[in-house]
């Protein structure tokens, strides 16, 4: 939803109307930091309770807990934010046509939403714990089809003004965390003890729950310090050419990040069972899975970039403007991709160390590149960096994760889940792109030709995979016996 309709943001709202949604986004996302690893531990602990180890009155309990730690915690972002709205507004951001009055208001308003956006958060985390991910997701569809369908009806018929947005996304946050909070009350069974915050329960989960503040903070930092240290080094319109097309790149992870979240809670089940061959098994099967499903969507927007955001907003000056970052940012963000799963088995098995200390290194290497790069060579050497940074980040987190975790699988998992597919992917494109990029394309054009490659690509990439191919062929098998 978010991606599709954002040209039609850019429409109601102009492209530096649309830069402020991309701080409200970086915002957002950098205040993770005082989630405090609430989010990731409350996931963990609700599916160590569905293993047993809870009881119902202990998990309720810490649930509890972890919503009065939520709760100051919302008071805290709403008055951090506030009090340095006037400053945002006139020292940090380079406005050229918004008054500072219109964005010292909406920054105000981000400060209510992301209180509440935090909130939900943490319900998720309970309701992907307890495995209650396909109810999760069609209260997630309905109320995002509202978040950003119903944005769009509001900019239409009632105004078109940044505030009126922002207005609305406060309404939805604030209903969206009714609905997920009554969710997760209702799916734990009841206890007749009484539920009061405890302390004792918050320092059971102490030691994890620091690790993961680390980590979140630092991951937050990985993904949004780029968009955080260039809306101040360039204009408002630039910035929002830039968030666009980290936008289009982030759509990897509305991929990758409801598998790997499903995935969790029987690495989790697994590891403490100390099932080292299934959980191996599991391991490459979900990598080979995410690597089948990104890698096609990543290679076509980098290789057609100008075509893939041209198709989507029918804007030949965002195509030319954002086409270049999109190519580079989508690599990044590939990349970032692929270290998700070893990620989750690492927190599977408890470990937050090798995370907090790599995802430092890389942070202040991506700060420091940025910080002296881009006033030179501009917003595009922002995008080089993190491609090289997640790399980076890639290479040295498997490393050691492999050799501590599962030793005997580090090359196959290169080979086998990432390298054969993707290569099979890539392949599929070049040859594409070499016959027909000569060629000048409508938007129906495009959607059917990039339909094509991506749809070629995937095919490719999935027979390519020996797991996936394996159950391909095993269904097709199945099917014919069931006919003959």
């Amino acid at each position: 939803m978010a991606i599709s309709f954002l040209p039609i943001y850019i429409d109601y709202l102009g492209i530096e109307a649309y830069g402020l949604i991309g701080i409200f986004v970086v915002l957002q996302s950098l205040l993770l930091l005082l989630d405090m690893g609430m989010t990731p531990t409350l996931n963990r602990e609700m599916a160590r309770f569905n293993a047993g180890v809870h009881s119902p009155h202990s998990i309720r309990v810490l649930l509890r807990s972890l919503e009065v730690i939520c709760l100051f915690i919302a008071i805290i972002i709403i008055l951090s934010i506030s009090l340095s709205a006037d400053y945002i507004a006139t020292g940090w951001l380079k406005l050229e046509d918004l008054s500072p009055d219109i964005v010292t208001q909406a920054i105000l308003m981000m400060a209510l939403v992301i209180a509440f956006r935090f909130g939900e958060s943490i319900y998720r985390g309970a309701l992907y714990g307890l495995e209650k991910q396909v109810s999760y997701n069609i209260m997630f569809a309905i109320l995002t089809t509202m978040r950003y369908a119903g944005a769009i009806l509001i900019l239409s018929t009632v105004s078109n003004s940044i505030l009126a947005f922002f207005l609305w996304q406060l309404i939805i946050s604030v209903l969206s965390v009714i609905v997920f909070s009554y969710s997760v009350h209702r799916a734990l069974p009841k206890t007749p003890l009484p539920v009061s915050f405890s302390r004792d329960s918050i320092e059971g989960i102490r030691k994890f729950a620091t690790g993961m503040m680390g980590i979140t903070a630092l991951t937050a930092f990985l993904l949004h310090s780029d968009k955080l240290l260039l809306s101040n080094l360039l204009s408002l319109n630039e910035f929002g050419y830039y968030s666009l097309a980290a936008t289009a790149a982030s759509v990897l992870f509305m991929v990758v990040v409801p598998v790997t979240q499903a995935v969790f809670p029987k690495l989790v089940k697994l590891s403490a069972d100390k099932n080292d061959h299934e959980l191996a098994s599991t391991y490459h099967m979900t990598t080979q899975l995410i690597t089948v499903l990104i890698a096609p969507i990543a290679i076509v927007l980098s290789v057609f970039s100008d075509g893939a955001i041209y198709m989507w907003s029918g804007n030949s000056a965002l195509s030319q403007n954002a086409s270049l970052y999109l190519s580079i940012l989508v690599v990044g963000c590939y990349l970032n991709s692929l270290a998700h799963i070893p990620y989750q088995l690492q927190l599977a098995h408890g470990w937050t160390s090798l995370l907090l200390k790599a995802n430092t290194l890389i942070v202040l290497g991506l700060v420091v590149g940025i910080y002296f790069l881009v006033p030179q060579y501009g917003a595009v050497s922002a995008a080089w960096v993190w491609l090289v940074m997640n790399g980076v980040y890639l290479i040295i987190s498997s490393q050691f994760m492999h050799k501590r975790l599962i030793p005997d699988e580090k090359w196959k998992w290169y080979f086998f889940d990432i390298i054969m597919p993707s290569s099979g992917a890539l392949f599929v494109a070049i040859l594409v792109d070499n016959l027909f990029y000569t060629l000048n394309f409508d938007r129906v054009d495009w959607f059917i030709l990039l339909s094509f490659v991506w749809l070629v690509s995937t095919m490719m990439a999935a027979l390519i995979s020996p797991i996936l191919r394996s159950w391909i062929f095993s269904r097709i098998s199945v099917m014919f016996l069931k006919k003959a």
